[in-house]
């Protein structure tokens, strides 16, 4: 692997580079993949083709909240207010309320189970992959 900031090789697992001193994945100068220089925007490298990555960017949303938001307060919704998707959190949150008035609380129990379940997915996730399927590509439902 290859530091997005100063394009010097790094072993796969580095928190941090020992040429620069930033996080690997944090800028977008380099290839990860093959080190060669990139543009602001590019998607993926022109050189070897990979798709460029980046981490703990601006807006990124860390899986450890939103997993633990999912388990905890996920009958309420408070994990998709957390990931961007309002749409997703107004249903649940009117579900569980109003549904749970209706059904004597039968309605939220299910909606805090999806919660627990989602996050607990999100838990099991490596960051890369929670970071592409749930921030970048926005998934809305588990």
């Amino acid at each position: 692997m290859f530091c997005r900031n100063c394009g010097k090789d790094v072993p796969e697992n580095a928190e941090v580079c020992v040429n620069c001193g930033m996080k690997p994945l944090m800028e977008k100068k380099f290839c990860q993949n093959c080190g060669a220089e990139t543009e602001e925007n590019q998607e993926v490298c022109t050189k070897c083709g990979v798709k460029l990555k980046s981490s703990m960017g601006k807006g990124a949303k860390s899986k450890l909240v939103a997993g633990l938001l999912g388990i905890f307060l996920g009958y309420l919704g408070i994990h998709k207010f957390y990931l961007g998707y309002p749409v997703p959190a107004v249903i649940m949150l009117l579900l569980s309320i109003i549904g749970g008035f209706l059904t004597f609380g039968a309605v939220t129990g299910i909606i805090g189970l999806i919660g627990l379940i989602e996050g607990i997915v999100y838990l099991t996730k490596s960051d890369e992959d929670f970071d592409d399927i749930y921030v970048q590509n926005q998934k809305k439902w588990f």
